[in-house]
């Protein structure tokens, strides 16, 4: 019997003050390359998305190597996508008293990173899998306290 193993990490960046067409740009660039070939093509792209996205991705390598012990040598970018976010709406004032609206657009950019050297199921031994699970009941009786029917807070005076 075979259990399946976490091999992959994410870091998630939310409301990033950028449209989110010009994150896709950087994005496509680094979509399946290795960890350490996305770090120098970030390093050396002139764009201003590739430093958030820097910080995502080296965030992603750091919770790999937290949470499954890798190494940031067999760490590929599996899955790199930026959707839209929020638009902030405000108005800067203009001649004669009128008002001309400003939309700053926010993107979410979510990195996950894989890594190759690990398997992805592992064997279970024996006794993991054969024991049984001790007394479980099949129907929890669930009982919640109705505030109305008991007294509760309303009927002190």
């Amino acid at each position: 019997m075979f259990v399946k193993k976490q091999i992959e990490a994410y870091a998630l960046g939310q409301h990033i003050a950028m449209s989110a067409h010009k994150a896709r740009r950087v994005i496509d660039q680094i979509r399946g390359r290795s960890y350490e070939e996305t770090v120098m093509i970030l390093e050396l792209m002139p764009y201003r998305a590739c430093y958030q996205i820097f910080k995502l991705v080296y965030s992603a390598a750091a919770n790999a190597s937290y949470s499954m012990g890798s190494n940031e040598a067999n760490l590929i970018i599996s899955k790199a996508e930026v959707n839209e976010g929020t638009t902030v709406k405000k108005l800067k004032p203009r001649a004669r008293g009128r008002s001309y609206p400003i939309k700053r657009p926010t993107c979410h950019i979510t990195i996950e990173v894989r890594d190759l050297s690990l398997p992805k199921y592992v064997p279970r031994t024996f006794l993991e899998w054969s024991k049984k699970p001790k007394c479980q009941k099949k129907y929890r009786d669930v009982t919640y306290r109705d505030m109305y029917s008991n007294g509760g807070v309303w009927d002190k005076k």
